[in-house]
């Protein structure tokens, strides 16, 4: 009986989650904690469509192996991210840490593949091991106009499902606020089942299901591993892998080039 109901379980997350979802899970995100050396050949052969990385963390460090695995990773034909570990100290000075580092190691990356610009992320999440503390949502969003500011891109927003959705509701905030966070694409953690809507966005870009080989999902649907990385982070983008190729080159900043601002969404209380 047991056994019946958790093969039942797993039928109904597996039919609750889109097709295309699943053709989706193609992207990986790394860094300086992931110890072994990736064999990014061997990800894009497995279907990995791109990498984001950690460029920077607290107190405005640069993640050592950002540099090497960006120059293997785009030599290998994959898309590349970035994003930054935030903590409670000065939003703008954290984004521009975080822009000079990624300027700096993208004019070293190889003419032919820097045309698909890099994905840029806020990592959004409870610090409990770097110094400075937990970002406050009204920094978060100071973060994210700072950066929309000096690239014309929004960033996506990265934090545990469960952080969010509190972080998000202890606030009253206002349509300016608002308008800024739902402009950011989002990018949620959940090791459990799939994300739910989090307002004010009306649905998940990308979902990571799998942390450091964490993940309570079927393993036959949910892979834990990939390439040479044993427990990996692996994360499904809610759409086909075309529309995953499509939604990179939209969101992703050109080092160097004038902004092209992204409009803020339109919110539907607005209208």
């Amino acid at each position: 009986m047991v056994m019946r109901l958790s093969i039942l379980r797993s039928a109904v997350l597996f039919f609750s989650v889109p097709a295309c979802a699943f053709a989706a899970n193609s992207v990986v995100n790394l860094s300086h904690y992931d110890m072994v050396r990736p064999d990014f050949m061997a990800m894009k052969s497995e279907g990995i469509l791109g990498v984001i990385h950690e460029a920077t963390y607290p107190r405005f460090e640069l993640d050592a192996k950002y540099f090497e695995r960006q120059q293997a990773a785009t030599r290998a034909g994959l898309l590349w991210g970035a994003y930054h570990y935030a903590n409670g100290t000065d939003p703008v000075r954290q984004a521009d840490h975080f822009l000079s580092a990624v300027s700096s190691a993208w004019a070293q990356v190889d003419p032919a593949a820097r045309s698909n610009g890099v994905l840029l992320v806020l990592d959004f999440e409870k610090n409990g091991h770097y110094p400075g503390g937990t970002m406050r949502l009204d920094q978060a969003i100071a973060f994210v106009q700072r950066i929309h500011e000096r690239t014309g891109k929004y960033p996506g927003i990265y934090s545990g499902e469960y952080h969010l959705n509190r972080t998000v509701n202890s606030l009253r905030l206002g349509a300016p606020q608002t308008r800024t966070l739902a402009s950011c694409w989002l990018w949620l953690a959940n090791y459990g089942s799939q994300p739910r809507a989090t307002s004010p966005w009306s649905a998940w870009d990308m979902w990571q299901y799998c942390g450091d080989g964490r993940c309570r999902l079927p393993r036959s649907t949910f892979p834990k591993s990939v390439a040479n990385i044993i427990k990996a982070e692996r994360n499904i983008f809610n759409g086909s892998r075309a529309a995953l190729a499509s939604f990179w080159q939209e969101h992703a900043w050109q080092p160097g080039e004038k902004p092209r601002r992204e409009p803020e969404r339109t919110l539907a209380a607005d209208l």
